[in-house]
Parts: C-alpha cells; sequence; structure tokens
C-alpha cells in the first residue's frame, strides 16, 4: 500500500476530460485508466472525488472545493473541443490556489512547442538534432543537408502527424512532406536529422531529488526499412496496425553502466530545463556514444499498461504505489504552501521577508 503523508481532513480531486468527440471505444479506455487510478488513490486510505470535465468550463467545476483542504490529482489532457489546451487546465487550477499533481502551465505550454524546447536544449547545451522550423514550402532551398531527415508538424504530441513517410531521404521528399504538414496540420513544420538507431523513452520522478526509473527502449529489429523504424502514431494507438503490433518495449534496455550514466545525466539535465516537476518522460536517440532528445513530456500517459508503470514496478513500485509517490508530491507541494502562508502571517510584524508562492 503506498503511503501518503497527509491528514485525514485531505481530500482528493481526480480531474480528467472525456471528448464528446472520442469514440465508444476510447470512452470506455480513458474510463478504465481512470479507475484504475482512483482505486489506487483509494488505496492510500483518501477520499477521492471524481469530476469529469466534459465541457471547456473547468471552472465551476473545482471552484467550490477548498483548496486547503484538497488537492488535486491532475488527469486532464486539455479542454474537450480545444488543441492544445493542456497548459490552459493548469493555469485554472492554478489560478485557484490548488496544489495538483504534474507539471506546471509554464511547462506544459512549451512542451507543446517543439521549436522553443528545442532552442531551449541548445541554450543549455543538451544534445537534440539538427533541426529547423519551415513555415513555407518556399524556403526549401536552403542549406538544409542532413539526410535521412524526419519532418512533423511543430506542436504535437503522441507521435500526432507521424507516419513512415514522415522520414526523408531526398530533398523532394522534404518539400512534399513540408507542403503536407503544412496543409493538414495548419501549424509549421519541424524537420530534423533523423537518428536511425536506438531509441530509449525515461520516465523521471521527483523534485529536490530526480530519480531515473529503469530506462525503455522501443524495438525496431522486426522491420529493414527504415521508413519503419520509429514510433509513429498508429504504433501507440492502432492496436491492428504492424508498428503496434511489431515494435516492442523492451524494459529494462540493455545498457553498458558508462551509457546508462550518461543516458541518466543527459535526460535529468533535459527534464529540468524544460522545469518538469513531479514526473516526465525523456525521448532520446543513440548515435556514436551521444544520446540526442528526441522530445520532453511533461504530461505522459501514466496507466497501467504503459512503460512507466512497467519501469515503476522494476524498481519496486507497485501501480498503486506509483500513484501514491506521485500525489505526494502534490502532497508535500500542498503542506509547503501551507507552512509558508502560515510563517508569513507569523512574521508580518517583523522585518522578516518570505517569498510569494505561485
Amino acid at each position: 500500500m503506498a503511503k501518503v503523508k497527509t491528514s485525514r481532513k485531505h481530500n482528493v480531486l481526480l480531474v480528467h476530460n472525456m471528448d464528446s468527440s472520442w469514440t465508444a471505444a476510447e470512452k470506455r479506455n480513458a474510463l478504465k485508466e481512470i479507475k484504475g487510478i482512483e482505486s489506487a488513490i483509494r488505496s492510500c486510505k483518501l477520499k477521492v472525488k471524481n469530476i469529469v470535465l466534459e465541457n471547456t468550463d473547468l471552472y465551476p467545476l473545482i471552484c467550490g472545493y477548498d483548496p486547503e483542504t484538497h488537492v488535486i490529482f491532475n488527469c486532464c489532457e486539455g479542454l474537450p473541443g480545444i488543441d492544445h489546451s493542456e497548459s490552459t487546465v493548469a493555469s485554472i487550477m492554478e489560478s485557484l490556489k490548488f496544489s495538483f499533481t504534474g507539471s506546471n502551465s509554464s511547462t506544459l505550454n512549451l512542451c507543446w512547442d517543439k521549436r522553443r524546447t528545442k532552442m531551449l536544449l541548445e541554450k543549455h547545451g543538451v544534445p537534440t538534432p539538427k533541426w529547423r522550423i519551415y513555415e513555407s514550402p518556399l524556403l526549401l532551398f536552403d542549406d538544409w543537408n542532413f539526410y535521412p531527415a524526419i519532418a512533423k508538424p511543430a506542436m504535437e504530441h503522441c507521435s500526432y502527424g507521424v507516419t513512415p513517410d514522415a522520414v526523408i531521404l531526398t530533398k523532394q521528399e522534404l518539400k512534399k512532406r513540408i507542403s503536407f504538414v503544412l496543409h493538414n496540420f495548419s501549424q509549421p513544420a519541424l524537420v530534423e536529422d533523423f537518428i536511425d538507431g536506438r531509441e530509449f523513452h525515461v520516465t523521471l520522478w521527483g523534485n529536490d531529488q530526480i530519480k531515473m526509473l529503469p530506462p525503455a527502449e522501443m524495438d525496431f529489429s522486426a522491420f529493414e526499412n527504415i521508413h519503419d523504424r520509429l514510433c509513429t502514431y498508429d504504433s501507440k494507438f492502432e492496436p491492428d496496425s504492424i508498428h503496434y503490433k511489431k515494435i516492442k518495449v523492451k524494459v529494462p534496455a540493455e545498457l553498458s553502466k558508462k551509457e546508462h550514466e550518461a543516458l541518466k545525466e543527459i535526460a535529468i539535465k533535459a527534464f529540468n530545463v524544460a522545469g518538469c516537476r513531479d514526473y516526465g518522460r525523456i525521448d532520446l536517440r543513440l548515435r556514436n556514444g551521444i544520446f540526442y532528445v528526441l522530445d520532453v513530456n511533461a504530461n505522459p500517459d501514466i496507466s497501467k499498461e504503459t512503460s512507466m508503470a512497467e519501469a515503476a514496478k522494476l524498481s519496486g513500485f507497485s501501480y498503486n504505489k506509483m500513484i501514491g509517490n506521485i500525489l505526494s508530491f502534490a502532497v508535500k507541494r500542498h503542506h509547503t504552501k501551507k507552512v509558508i502562508r502560515h510563517a508569513r502571517k507569523k512574521s508580518s510584524r517583523h522585518d522578516c521577508y518570505l517569498p510569494n508562492f505561485k
């Protein structure tokens, strides 16, 4: 059983979205995942209120609860019907002074924008594949000469828009793919040097002391064609697809001690540079002894079937204990806020400065 340091007054608001545009199967899967998380929280001997967000109006659903006695377990992927609104959900929770699990609104907003994320990684010396943003196919005939390349939407997650055709071998293919992304996704195209090597998904958690769970490796050995050696959208969400069936996940990944330490160092640095909180996942590829960060996911899937749950299990955390550990980060933040508010009141008559909490 997970142990979460809290009081008997503590209650958990389990907030999640349910979009009317989802298929019946998608809704069933979402409910199954939420029930698993709810059960895990109850195993911590805490009261749970299940709050379902079915439209864009989150505020009235949670404003009646006292942030002094409630912590939010945030499972929202966004406001139903509004793209890229994951950070908006967090900002509403912040405006009401709730402590909630996962990263804050600014980090969630950053990680949706691959251009800003890449710029930040480069600024702090974190290896990431060579890249360029294209907002018009007319800019194609420039100095891009890194092939194979990959072209994908610049503001998406979960491999949305990533298919075998996203891997590019020639300039003509690149021109065609950039036009496809611009036309079909109404956003810039991110073009990167495609590293045809081993891919790792690394789950990290913690705040003051970041810990790496056993890394997962995506096994592409079933495919000889370079266009198939990547995590496509189908490989994650279409069980009948060949990529879903044949791309295997190895947990833990087979790494030498030197590789393991190098992977850990780069992943933790990327986690901190992006401002991730509580937990997150860093996707990387290995080439010539260097791990390159492909993506920073500040709100990864935490359901039972994920590589995160498997990695946590290998580290001695049952699923219930994993969820309890994630919740404990928000509970700790909640207690810290209360202590500082109390101290600020006591010190208001003295020359004592306590920083504001945001």
